[in-house]
């Protein structure tokens, strides 16, 4: 049984991640590798980091298929003295490509926001910013939850089913509110607040929260929600997650439809466990 070359590889991926649905700043695609080439196997990842090339390297990877850019900006040279042009030499010294699937991945059906969507249990959802071309891709996701429950026990949910990091999951608002619909996006998402509150979701999980744009969607909705009002007022409620965690679980659904797309068990894939996150510690405060 032959092998897929990576040119035939390419095109299952870019067929379920259109390069033209990526965002106008973002870059993906084949960053690396002969499209000739036999691809036996794949490895997914969130990071293009110099751990998930080892693994890569380790187990004979043919291909490295990398949520995140390896260059996001222009670059002049891939010289092995840069800590990035070493990635790009590392890979194709042991012939394995590398191939980016962003935010063409972030919009997709069984995408970043589907599997996070799944995870969570989100149902009968739709995007939270359709494109105008297809309402099936767009940024987020958002509906009822599978059951109601509270933000407390939502919030345990999310740390349950979501990689653990040194972040943890972070939380604002009343424990023990009752939620029943919610909105997430993978990666930063404090700029799809607007987005969020004329859904009218009772909470929102996404990553990278920053101190005053979250403060101020709180301030807002406590103010026009009126202080007396009962159930909890300040919706949507925030649930913040470690980047690296909210984009993880999309890597399963992608070495599935890659598998099944090209059939036959011609190539084997897998994907790789190593917490990317940057961050590696979190200590407690002392309460002083």
């Amino acid at each position: 049984m032959n092998a897929p070359t990576l040119a035939d590889v390419v095109t299952v991926l870019e067929d379920l991640y259109p390069p033209s649905t990526a965002e106008g700043w973002d870059a993906v695609g084949l960053v690396a590798g002969d499209p000739h080439r036999p691809v036996r196997k794949v490895l997914f990842a969130v990071d293009p980091v110099d751990a998930v090339v080892d693994e890569a390297v380790e187990w004979g990877a043919d291909l490295l298929v990398t949520h995140h850019p390896l260059f996001l900006k222009p670059v002049t040279s891939v010289a092995a003295t840069t800590f990035k042009g070493a990635v790009v030499h590392r890979l194709l010294a042991a012939g394995c490509g590398l191939h980016v699937a962003h935010t063409n991945a972030d919009s997709a059906p069984r995408g970043v926001a589907d599997a996070l969507a799944d995870l969570v249990g989100i149902t009968d959802r739709r995007p939270l910013v359709a494109r105008v071309d297809d309402a099936e891709r767009g940024i987020g996701r958002v509906g009822p939850l599978d059951r109601p429950t509270t933000l407390g026990e939502f919030a345990r949910r999310v740390a349950d089913v979501l990689p653990a990091t040194a972040q943890g999951v972070r939380v604002a608002g009343d424990l023990d509110t009752e939620v029943t619909t919610a909105a997430v996006v993978g990666g930063s998402g404090d700029s799809l607040f607007d987005a969020v509150r004329a859904a009218a979701v009772d909470v929102y999980v996404t990553a990278d929260l920053r101190h005053h744009p979250a403060s101020e969607l709180r301030e807002r909705a406590a103010f026009e929600s009126g202080r007396d009002t009962p159930g909890g007022a300040g919706r949507p409620f925030l649930v913040d997650v470690a980047h690296f965690a909210s984009e993880w679980p999309w890597l399963a659904y992608a070495a599935a439809d890659l598998g099944d797309r090209l059939g036959d068990g011609t190539v084997t894939t897998r994907v790789s466990t190593l917490v990317t996150d940057p961050w590696t510690t979190r200590v407690a405060s002392t309460g002083r």
